[in-house]
């Protein structure tokens, strides 16, 4: 792309903006710079931010495979402050597959940042072997509990009928260090500190992957994210601080990854993105 097509695609960019038009396509994810990183999906800023169309594909390289499509693309956008950057991700989804249970999936999404900036980044499948991506990942299962859905029986299956928790019984005082107790008692995965367990303040994860079958939660969590469904599919916004050494100005790449709960994907078993040009504005 020469000079002045650049520049004549950030002149119409500029003029969209200036209307309130949405801005064009874009050839590659452009982080535009804003001193505000909009947190909720639906916010008109989005619209400012140039449209990346992203081709999903299977992940059939590894086991569990996905063998059948579901998600054939995602759109996203990106904004950036100098130290953060905000992906909104929007995929067609008719379903909101947002309640953990057995033969249950969730919809889910992620957005994969290689840890260093050099030219040459490891494989798009999760990374390679010293050679580590990051990654932020949302669940809808998360944040149908962020939202209020409260974490019970009753509120899962609402024509359950619990007769007695022994942490419910009249000896034990509401609140009490014994109620407590018994409580995780009864739920052993938080008890053991299970990252998966809710309740949750926040409806995403940061990983860590060397490759296929690697992943791990990241030593801290620093991503922040919200999630809508609509009757055409999820909008997802996932911010995070930008990745060690990636300044204003500078190119990486970037890589996506959907999950559609309705089509039993769980795991490997996704629809993901190659590695996509990222620019981070100055």
């Amino acid at each position: 792309m020469n000079h002045k097509r650049v520049a004549a695609l950030a002149l119409i960019a500029l003029v969209a903006a200036c209307k309130g038009a949405p801005a064009p396509p874009s050839a590659e994810v452009i982080a535009a710079r804003s001193t505000q990183l909009p947190s909720d999906p639906a916010d008109a800023a989005w619209r400012n931010a140039p449209v990346y169309t992203a081709a999903l594909v299977l992940q059939d390289m590894v086991e569990p495979r996905l063998l059948e499509p579901s998600t054939d693309k995602v759109q996203v956008r990106a904004f950036t402050d100098g130290k953060s950057i905000a992906f909104r991700l929007e995929w067609v989804d008719p379903t909101a597959d947002d309640l953990p249970g057995l033969g249950r999936f969730s919809d889910a999404c992620a957005v994969q940042l290689p840890v260093g900036t050099q030219a040459d980044v490891p494989a798009p499948q999760m990374g390679e072997v010293q050679r580590p991506v990051e990654i932020t990942y949302w669940r809808a299962f998360w944040q149908s509990m962020v939202d209020g859905r409260e974490d019970t029986i009753k509120a899962l299956f609402p024509n359950a009928t619990v007769d007695h928790y022994p942490f419910e019984a009249a000896s034990l005082q509401p609140g009490s260090e014994a109620q407590r107790e018994m409580a995780l008692r009864y739920a052993p995965a938080r008890e053991l500190g299970n990252d998966m367990a809710g309740p949750r303040k926040q409806p995403v994860q940061d990983l860590v992957a060397e490759g296929p079958g690697t992943i791990r939660p990241a030593a801290e969590s620093r991503s922040v994210g919200r999630g809508k469904h609509t009757e055409q599919g999820w909008t997802v916004v996932l911010a995070r601080p930008l990745p060690t050494g990636l300044e204003p100005g500078m190119r990486t790449q970037v890589a996506f990854a959907v999950w559609q709960g309705a089509h039993q994907e769980v795991g490997a078993r996704k629809m993901r993105s190659v590695w996509v040009p990222l620019l981070v504005q100055k």
